[in-house]
């Protein structure tokens, strides 16, 4: 029985699988979606200012994996060498050397001080995007941005979604009393000032990532747990239900075992469009300056350059494409999604 009832999921799951690929918009959106982010993971290797490797004087370094004193190119500091000084660069290009860089040699916190403008300055050979206003690389901090961004915007989803299936499951499931209570909770919580609550917790605390994640997943489970406390009170009636229940069978596993599973469907088709409002949500709160540190790159602090410096478009410009490109991803395979674990299909 266990193996037919496998057989039948994993065929239920290939029939959803194969009309995700039929909506060619959103297939194509996620594997895009997927490449991106991929890349992003190594942004260590794409954007940086410590070079990938170094073979001076017949040895061999990775800058990358451990730190060199500056001594050990000729310098006269033991600290860590300064690989964008043209002295240590000078001796890493002598006869017999070679130098590896990543191939946009910047880092989302170096500044480049050998720019012959005022900052932002425009993009240029040297800074393929420009440069913010202290002189750091935009192309850095818009891939560096970018995977934050997209981490903390499927940190956010994660919890969010398990606080919302553990909420919508015990009202669903044991109904009368505890729903109502539930549902009053909610009522009063949802009416809480988010944003003000965001500002002074902003004003208390050290902003960080984990203060971010915290507060806003007090509120970001609210709208999903509707959903699944719906499917919850549907399938409770069911005959499985009441026959698992005259069997013996604990609430917790009735719960796990037998009403999650059909209640996943609202869950997967809503994770897109839950995780391009988390990116969004960091974005708008960085703009305010509500979000992480200053020194972090973040797409929203770019947008606040690019307000603050309206001559300088290249600022507003790929911040915009970036943000608005991964939205527009999300959203098709979300759709993509929808249609695919569509019941009525």
């Amino acid at each position: 029985m266990r193996a037919a009832r496998a057989g039948k999921g994993t065929s239920l799951a290939r029939s959803r699988w194969k009309r995700f690929k039929k909506n060619r918009r959103g297939y194509y959106s996620l594997i895009l979606f997927l490449i991106l982010f991929g890349l992003s993971l190594f942004a260590e290797l794409l954007s940086n200012d410590t070079p990938l490797y170094i073979h001076y004087q017949g040895a061999s370094y990775f800058p990358l994996l451990k730190m060199y004193p500056e001594t050990t190119f000729g310098g006269i500091f033991e600290t860590e060498a300064d690989y964008r000084d043209p002295f240590i660069l000078d001796r890493l290009h002598q006869k017999g050397n070679f130098v590896l860089f990543p191939p946009n040699p910047h880092s989302f916190n170096s500044i480049n001080l050998n720019l012959d403008r005022p900052v932002p300055s425009p993009p240029s050979g040297e800074n393929f995007l420009g440069t913010d206003d202290r002189g750091r690389d935009v192309l850095a901090r818009l891939i560096y941005g970018f995977r934050l961004s997209v981490l903390f915007g499927a940190a956010l989803t994660a919890v969010g979604t398990l606080l919302g299936i553990m909420a919508g499951s015990v009202q669903g499931f044991f109904g009368g009393k505890t729903d109502l209570v539930f549902q009053r909770f909610i009522e009063l919580w949802g009416s809480m000032p988010e944003l003000y609550l965001l500002i002074i917790f902003a004003s208390i605390f050290k902003p960080s990532m984990l203060l971010l994640l915290i507060l806003l997943s007090l509120f970001g489970w609210m709208g999903l747990s509707d959903y699944v406390r719906a499917e919850f009170l549907k399938g409770r009636n069911m005959e499985y239900v009441k026959a698992a229940k005259a069997l013996g069978v604990n609430n917790f596993t009735i719960m796990y075992r037998h009403l999650l599973p059909n209640s996943m469907t609202p869950v997967i088709t809503f994770l897109p469009f839950r995780m391009s409002g988390s990116i969004l949500a960091l974005t708008s709160l960085d703009f305010l300056g509500l979000g992480v540190p200053p020194s972090t790159p973040s797409l929203g602090e770019l947008l606040a350059q690019g307000k603050a410096n309206i001559d300088a478009w290249w600022l507003s410009l790929s911040t915009f494409v970036v943000l608005v490109g991964t939205l527009v991803l999300l959203i098709f395979i979300g759709e993509a999604l929808r249609e695919a674990f569509d019941p009525r299909k």
